[in-house]
């Protein structure tokens, strides 16, 4: 999409294996989740991975089946084919439930990566990433408000202090 190329580094039969998996968005998601024999080969466990959604990947996500009852963000356009899948879509940029997160615009994929990075190594480490890309002058601002959106969806057992 808008010309950015991306190459796997890995197939997507070893999705399984991985600690987290982030779905992204892009122009050709209907194609993707009407397509069975590509759905059936993301074989996602939430029961120890960590997944996140970014915008139109949480319609890859409800089509799965991973957020049956659970409240999803996604972006304006891919809203309504969320609902469609019976996903409940909220006006929110970052929403986690568990090991699975959805993110609505494009902007907020910064709430996955920090709400990821905190469960894997702690609140500590998330600041420290999102401070090292804020930009300047405005870095205390981004972590406060990245730390604001993810706390909420943080248990003591996944993040240290």
């Amino acid at each position: 999409m808008n010309g950015v190329e991306l190459e796997a580094q890995a197939s997507l039969g070893e999705l399984a294996e991985a600690d987290a998996v982030i779905v992204g968005s892009g122009v050709q998601t209907r194609e993707i989740v009407a397509d069975s024999a590509l759905m059936e080969r993301l074989r996602l466990d939430p029961t120890r991975q960590l997944l996140g959604a970014q915008c139109s990947g949480t319609l890859v996500l409800a089509k799965l089946g991973l957020l049956n009852g659970v409240p999803a963000c996604t972006d304006l356009i891919t809203k309504p084919w969320v609902e469609e899948a019976g996903v409940a879509v909220l006006d929110k940029p970052f929403y986690a439930k568990g090991n699975v997160a959805t993110a609505g615009g494009c902007l907020a994929s910064q709430y996955l990566a920090s709400w990821i990075i905190a469960r894997l190594e702690g609140k500590e480490a998330a600041r420290s990433a999102m401070h090292y890309v804020a930009p300047v002058g405005e870095k205390e601002q981004y972590v406060s408000r990245a730390m604001q959106n993810i706390t909420p969806f943080l248990h003591d057992e996944f993040a240290a202090a």
